[in-house]
C-alpha cells in the first residue's frame, strides 16, 4: 500500500532513515484521547470547494482537502463516543486586537475572520461532554491546560487529527511526544493547504514522533483495546 509521501520523499532518503533505525512503531496504549485540532469553517470553508474558490470566503481555508479529512474524522469520533473515550477540541478562538503578536505579522488575515468562521462543522461539532481547549499558538499544549486535562483523564495515547499537518498538528504531535504520550496520526484525518508540506511532515512525524497510519488501521487498533484495559487504565 502506498504512503502519502511516496511521490515526494525519495527511496534513497527513506533508506537513510531505515538504516539509522528510525520509524519504529510505538503502538497504542490503554486509554486514548482524540484531538480534533482547528477543524473550523475558517479552515475548511462553509461548503466543499476547491482551494482557490475556498479562499475567497476565508483566506485561511484549505479547501476541499479539509472536508475530505472530516469524512474520515467522523467514524473516529463515532467510535470514541461509543467507547466513552475523551475527545478534545484544541481550537483558535476569535482574535482580539491584543492577540496580534507574531502570527498576525506572518498571516495578517488571521485577524479578519468573521464570527461564523470560528464555528465547527456540524459533522464533527463538539458536545457538552467534550473538552474545549482554546489556544493562541500552533501547539495545543503551549499556554493551555491540555496536559493537565489528559493526566486527569488517565490518557496515555493521543490520536491527533485536524489542521494543518505542517503547523498545529505537527506542533501538537511533537509536544505530545515530548510529554511521553504515545501518538497516532490517522493520515487521512489531517490536512494542509500545501500537498508537499503535508506529505513531508507526515513522513517526518512517522519517522520520529508518531505512528502515522491509514485511518482504517487506527480504527482497527482502537477496537482491539480490550474492555479490561479500558477499566484498568
Amino acid at each position: 500500500m502506498g504512503r502519502p509521501w511516496d511521490d515526494v520523499i525519495s527511496a534513497e532518503e527513506i533508506e537513510r532513515y531505515k538504516a539509522a533505525g528510525f520509524g519504529r512503531p510505538s503502538g497504542l496504549g490503554k486509554r486514548p484521547a482524540l484531538l480534533i485540532i482547528d477543524v473550523q469553517y475558517r479552515t475548511v470553508g462553509l461548503e466543499r470547494r476547491p482551494y482557490w474558490e475556498a479562499i475567497k470566503e476565508f483566506k485561511t481555508s484549505c479547501g476541499e482537502v479539509g472536508w475530505s479529512a472530516i469524512d474520515h474524522i467522523v467514524p473516529l469520533l463515532k467510535l470514541f463516543r461509543e467507547r466513552d473515550y475523551p475527545v478534545f477540541y484544541p481550537y483558535v478562538a476569535p482574535k482580539m486586537g491584543y492577540d496580534a503578536g507574531r502570527l498576525a505579522q506572518k498571516v495578517p488575515d488571521i485577524m479578519n475572520i468573521s464570527a461564523r468562521g470560528y464555528d465547527f462543522p456540524t459533522e464533527i461539532a463538539p458536545r457538552e461532554t467534550d473538552v474545549m481547549v482554546p489556544k493562541k499558538h500552533p501547539s495545543a499544549f503551549f499556554g493551555t491546560p491540555l496536559a493537565s486535562y489528559l493526566i486527569d483523564k488517565g490518557v496515555d495515547t493521543l490520536v491527533v487529527t485536524g489542521c494543518s499537518t505542517s503547523g498545529c498538528v505537527r506542533g501538537t504531535v511533537v509536544d505530545g511526544f515530548a510529554y511521553n504520550f504515545r501518538v497516532a496520526v490517522p493520515e487521512e484525518c489531517v490536512f494542509d493547504r500545501s500537498p508537499v508540506s503535508h506529505a513531508v511532515n507526515l513522513f517526518d512525524m512517522a519517522e520520529k514522533y508518531a505512528d502515522v497510519m491509514p485511518t482504517d488501521d487506527v480504527l482497527a487498533a482502537l477496537k482491539s483495546i480490550s474492555k479490561t484495559a479500558q477499566k484498568t487504565a
